[in-house]
């Protein structure tokens, strides 16, 4: 990948170098740094990562957060390098008796950040080192026949500057007062032109610890995971699911289309994610919000309240490959190329991808469901078009279609079947934003399905004789003709043709289906 400057949360983190803090402190902050570095690295390795640099960098136990984000940044920067000139020493040994991470973060410190000073056991030992980190530094340069560290690392990420977005609640506050109060923190304050209540500030904007976060009536959500709450757009009186909460922002921006009416089932199967949501349920005053603590597939949709549910709003656990620039993923070593990542990586989203289909396909089975949203952080198709483009066949026999969601954006989805300009991609360079995809079913009560205008088709051609081929949407096989004089044969010879005809599309449906996962 080619060299560039990011321009993100990332950029203020490397400025911060920490210089002018006190030993005590600086030892503290490396030995934060070592530990998140841990983290990342052992959920990097399995593709288990729970939670993004950001997330571990504002725990509440992490202080000094600017100074430590600007180290455990570097140190991942020049993790590949620290890790060759570290090898070229005997810093590993057991007999140290010091961290791994460590042992990176103080020779990052030592090569690349401020002057190491000694501070305790862990910087004595690698400055005893010194010597021979710097010469196999050197070594290293000639090796590759470069005259500087940045020529040795494959810069990662892309140009960007994405904007601070942050959604007013207005269960708690209009937009007017929210509008006032952030424009007393900068002029550059402004409304989103799409996503009703949702504000824009200017990039590297640090809310966190604004009265308005705390509080709830502000909400740090990105733009495109605003997208599927409007989507769905649920009435006040409607009961509603959200499928796949935690940690609840989508939960409570429902919540707020709803006016705090009607009833949101926020399903979350992981007990401390559920601990997550319900915090972020009762800081955002969401009283219409029910916390289901366990599995949305093992929900019965016969069984009251669940049989009353008119809208389903499903973001699924997925690769969160949409989310790599604004959560600093791309620093991670697993952004590195080569087959025997890239076959894991394909392995995790197929699994991935079949466990978003049972969800989906679980949802549409709801019987009172009017509107299904179905939306990922993804930007590979196996988790977007192909899951939908999978279902098809089921939602349609359900009464499903698939409705254009939010008509006024620009970009659709990819069109590798008949529907896909109904579907919703946006991308992180060109549109500032996450990338993600939204995808929007509609049953309309009382209305005509495709089964249904199927069905009719087919009887209006056996009364009246005409000889038309049959076609199921979605697919482009076709099926028996019906023969001209149909009409004129036995109820027996009739009967024995529908059964034929309904099995051939039966057949024809499974196809499609498996066509579809194969993609």
């Amino acid at each position: 990948m080619a060299k560039v400057k990011l321009k993100t949360a990332e950029m203020d983190a490397l400025e911060g170098n920490g210089k002018g803090l006190r030993a005590p402190l600086q030892r503290k902050i490396r030995r934060q740094a070592a530990e998140i570095l841990k983290k990342l690295l052992i959920g990097d390795a399995h593709r288990q990562s729970q939670a993004s640099i950001k997330t571990l960098i504002y725990a509440p136990s992490i202080v000094a957060k600017k100074a430590t984000m600007a180290l455990t940044c570097r140190c991942l920067k020049y993790l590949p390098v620290i890790k060759d000139v570290v090898s070229a020493t005997d810093l590993l040994a057991k007999k140290n008796k010091v961290p791994v991470e460590l042992v990176y973060v103080l020779t990052c410190e030592m090569l690349f950040g401020q002057e190491l000073l000694s501070s305790g056991y862990a910087e004595d030992i690698v400055l005893l080192r010194k010597s021979a980190l710097q010469s196999a530094l050197v070594r290293l340069l000639v090796k590759k026949n470069v005259t500087s560290v940045d020529d040795l690392v494959a810069a990662q990420g892309i140009e960007i500057s994405m904007p601070r977005y942050v959604r007013v609640n207005t269960l708690k506050i209009s937009r007017s007062e929210a509008l006032k109060s952030l424009k007393q923190l900068t002029d550059s304050v402004r409304e989103d032109d799409l996503i009703p209540d949702l504000l824009i500030l200017p990039a590297g904007t640090d809310l966190h610890k604004h009265a308005l976060v705390l509080d709830g009536s502000l909400v740090l959500q990105g733009k495109a995971s605003c997208m599927p709450a409007p989507v769905l757009d649920p009435r006040p009186d409607w009961e509603v699911i959200d499928a796949c909460a935690a940690p609840g922002n989508k939960t409570v921006h429902l919540a707020t289309l709803m006016k705090g009416k009607g009833r949101i089932y926020a399903c979350e199967v992981d007990s401390k994610r559920v601990l997550r949501l319900r915090e972020t349920v009762k800081i955002a005053g969401a009283s219409n919000v029910e916390v289901h603590h366990g599995d949305f597939l093992k929900i019965d949709p016969k069984k009251l309240p669940y049989s009353k549910v008119r809208g389903i709003l499903l973001d699924p656990s997925c690769s969160g490959s949409g989310t790599k620039v604004q959560r600093l993923d791309h620093l991670l070593p697993s952004n590195t190329t080569g087959s025997q990542k890239d076959d894991a990586e394909k392995q995790r989203v197929e699994q991935l991808a079949q466990f978003q289909e049972r969800a989906l396909l679980h949802a549409l089975g709801f019987p009172a469901v009017e509107r299904v949203v179905y939306s990922t952080c993804s930007i590979y198709q196996r988790e977007n078009e192909g899951v939908v483009q999978a279902v098809l066949p089921q939602a349609f026999a359900h009464g499903f279609r698939l409705a254009t969601a939010l008509p006024n954006w620009p970009h659709r989805g990819l069109p590798v079947f008949d529907g896909a300009h109904h579907l919703v991609r946006t991308d992180s360079e060109r549109d500032q934003m996450d990338g993600f995809f939204v995808a929007l079913f509609v049953r309309k009560k009382g209305g005509a399905t495709e089964v249904e205008a199927q069905t009719r088709a087919l009887q209006r051609t056996l009364s009246e004789g005409e000889s038309t081929p049959l076609s199921l949407q979605g697919d482009k096989s076709e099926v028996a003709e019906v023969p001209a004089d149909a009409g004129k044969l036995s109820k027996l010879r009739r009967r024995k043709l529908k059964r034929q005809r309904k099995k051939e599309q039966l057949v024809s449906a499974a196809s499609a289906a498996k066509k579809a996962r194969e993609l």
